[in-house]
């Protein structure tokens, strides 16, 4: 598991404006995640069972659809790995998801393309100052709530394994 202390931004708060900090989401141990993407939601699970619920995710341009190509801005469909995390992200922390695979690699070099790559479940842009981008925005990433990101990071360990669903 990840750990470290996300608070020194929440201590910035009160100086930025009307707008609320969301409440810290607390969550058990991550074993699953599973997006449905046409749902925008993210499940996760911990033992066996569903504890939480993420709504109104944000997908790539292109929700439609499996990635298929670098540059195509869609959010990858299969099952994949959390491999990594990254505290230093672009965007509010993220962290990586395995894609592409074995045969996402195969069907774009058959066609004479890139699969691409550096998909991740990401909170909002660094310049946001707080709130969310509208819609979907990314390249194919998963976008949540910087509260979110934040609990997932700390309780999703490298190795879990991910479902992103149609």
């Amino acid at each position: 598991m990840r750990r470290g202390t996300f608070l020194a931004p929440l201590l910035l708060l009160p100086w930025v404006g009307p707008a609320k900090a969301e409440p810290p989401l607390e969550l058990p141990p991550i074993d699953l995640i599973r997006v449905q993407k046409a749902a925008r939601t993210m499940e996760l699970w911990s033992d066996g069972r569903p504890v939480h619920v993420i709504a109104h995710i944000q997908l790539g341009d292109e929700p439609s659809g499996p990635k298929r190509f670098e540059g195509d801005e869609r959010t990858p469909e299969g099952r994949y790995e959390v491999d990594w995390g990254n505290p230093r992200s672009a965007y509010h922390l993220s962290l990586h998801i395995s894609y592409p695979n074995a045969q996402d690699r195969a069907y774009a070099q058959a066609r004479g393309r890139s699969a691409g790559g550096m998909i991740m479940i990401h909170g909002q842009p660094n310049a946001l100052p707080v709130g969310r981008v509208p819609g979907d925005w990314t390249d194919g990433c998963i976008a949540v709530s910087n509260a979110e990101i934040e609990a997932l990071y700390e309780s999703v360990p490298d190795g879990t394994p991910i479902e992103i669903n149609p």
